[in-house]
């Protein structure tokens, strides 16, 4: 009998052609739109260019020209240390103040519903609709927080938010930062809907603090959600756009202070007028997912492997 189980068990498991039809729309989609493209971009990356016209078969010619040649060898790796500074201001602003929004809502089930739509609403409007707005809002001539600030008596610290190469990409962190705070919050929120109370509940009988019952308690069970969100996080920093764009140009103004990787894909591609820039902006493009594809499997080893640590 219990062989028999077993192996019912096993067939069940095994993928069925219901199954597969059903996988087939997503698959479908994700051929078209993700793996051909990727394709697509590394074979561009490996011919020069006439225009759009497709020349010789150059090797890793193009990848070269990315590290040797100027201005990419210059706004490359400034491109990349804006992203990681993206990222960076991501996890400590972003990922913090949306898990303990989370984890304090969590708390209080009457307002939980209220706060959790006023803090997901920016989330669901389009990042350069939010870039604008905010590039309003910072105006030095008529934009309402230099305005609130003088009116205040805090005329010193007014300046040209955007304008001032010192503050422009910490701008950038906090407008990015505060449209995606909902999706953290939200992310963790259903993960602590769905912990075991009787954890917490032991701690609290051992004398455990709020505080020390977060911190040994709430927060390794959230560890597997935490890498997810991190690395999502990774991800959609790596390929930010449309905040930068909005706020400081194709070009990363000022002084390229707002440059990422995707604006310069998007001036190589569509603002150089180089005859070569398919080949140049394709590799660009695999650049970024080489590092991409890299950096999230590292990370998402490590949290593995810090979550096999703490079981």
């Amino acid at each position: 009998m219990d062989a028999g189980r077993v192996t019912r068990r096993r067939t069940a498991a095994l993928p069925t052609p219901v199954a597969l039809l059903f996988l087939l729309p997503a698959a479908t989609l994700f051929a078209v739109f993700v793996l051909y493209p990727m394709a697509t971009a590394l074979t561009y990356s490996l011919f020069s260019w006439r225009g759009t016209a497709q020349d010789a078969f150059v090797g890793l010619d193009n990848f070269v020209t990315l590290l040797t040649t100027e201005p990419y060898r210059s706004q490359l790796p400034r491109a990349f240390a804006h992203n990681a500074l993206l990222f960076a201001g991501a996890m400590v602003v972003q990922n913090s103040v949306g898990l303990l929004l989370a984890y304090a809502l969590h708390k209080r089930e009457r307002l939980r519903r209220l706060f959790q739509v006023l803090y997901t609403m920016p989330y669901l409007v389009s990042p350069l609709v939010v870039g604008y707005l905010w590039s309003l809002l910072l105006s030095p001539l008529f934009g309402p927080v230099n305005a609130v600030l003088r009116a205040v008596g805090l005329e010193s610290v007014a300046q040209p938010w955007l304008g001032d190469p010192d503050t422009a990409l910490w701008v950038v962190v906090l407008v990015t930062a505060w449209q995606w705070v909902g999706f953290p919050l939200l992310v963790y929120g259903a993960a602590l809907g769905s912990l075991d109370p009787t954890m917490e509940e032991a701690a609290m009988l051992d004398g455990a603090t709020s505080r020390q019952r977060f911190w040994h308690v709430t927060l390794p069970m959230l560890l597997p959600v935490i890498g997810t969100v991190s690395v999502l996080t990774f991800i959609f920093s790596m390929e930010a756009f449309p905040i930068p764009y909005a706020l400081g140009g194709s070009n990363g103004s000022p002084a390229g202070a707002t440059d990422v990787m995707s604006l310069l894909f998007y001036r190589t591609a569509f603002g150089s007028g180089a005859s070569n820039a398919i080949g140049v902006s394709s590799a660009v493009a695999i650049v970024l997912f080489v590092v991409i594809v890299g950096v999230s499997v590292l990370f998402t080893r490590w949290f593995r492997r810090v979550e096999r640590r703490l079981t």
